[in-house]
C-alpha cells in the first residue's frame, strides 16, 4: 500500500460563489460534483477538479460545520495560523497567472521572482498572493525537488 498523490484540500468560502469563481476563471478548475448535507448544517459544498485531472479543492460555504485547522480570521486584516501554511501551483507561466490573479481579486505578498533553495542551490521561479477568500497561494514554475539522486554531505 503506497500514497497515490494528494486528493484535495477543503477550504471554507467567506463567499461561496465567488471563491468558485476565482478557482475557475485564474486556475482553470472545474466543477467536478455540487452537495448539500443538511445534517452538518452544509448548505453548498463543491468539488473543483484542477486542468490535470487530478487534484482538487473542496469548498463549503462560510456556515458550513466542518473540522478545521486554526479559526477563522475576524477580518479581512487578520492572518489565522493553523497547521496549513499555504498551497503551491504548478503553473507554466508565474507572472502570468500572477496578473490573472490580481486582476480578478487577490492580493499580491510576494511578487514574482527567482529564489536560490539550499546547497547545492536549487533555483525556482514563484509568486504567492492571498486568493479573494484568503487563502495563501503560491504559484511555482515546474521544479525537480527530488535530490535523492544527490549526495547530501555534512
Amino acid at each position: 500500500m503506497s500514497v497515490k498523490g494528494l486528493s484535495h484540500i477543503a477550504i471554507q468560502a467567506r463567499d461561496y460563489n465567488a471563491t468558485i469563481k476565482f478557482y475557475i476563471e485564474v486556475l482553470g478548475f472545474k466543477i467536478g460534483h455540487h452537495w448539500s448535507l443538511p445534517h452538518f448544517q452544509i448548505k453548498d459544498a463543491s468539488m473543483l477538479i484542477s486542468p490535470d485531472k487530478r487534484t482538487c479543492i473542496e469548498i463549503f460555504d462560510d456556515d458550513a460545520v466542518i473540522p478545521a485547522q486554526g479559526k477563522k480570521a475576524l477580518s479581512e486584516e487578520d492572518i489565522t495560523h493553523g497547521a496549513l501554511l499555504h498551497f503551491a501551483f504548478y503553473v507554466d507561466d508565474v507572472d502570468e497567472i500572477f496578473q490573472k490573479a490580481l486582476t480578478h481579486g487577490a492580493k499580491a505578498f510576494i511578487e514574482p521572482d527567482y529564489l536560490s533553495l539550499g546547497e547545492p542551490p536549487l533555483v525556482v521561479k514563484n509568486a504567492v498572493i492571498h486568493s479573494p477568500n484568503g487563502e495563501v497561494i503560491e504559484f511555482i514554475e515546474e521544479v525537480d525537488f527530488d535530490m535523492s539522486f544527490h549526495t547530501i554531505v555534512n
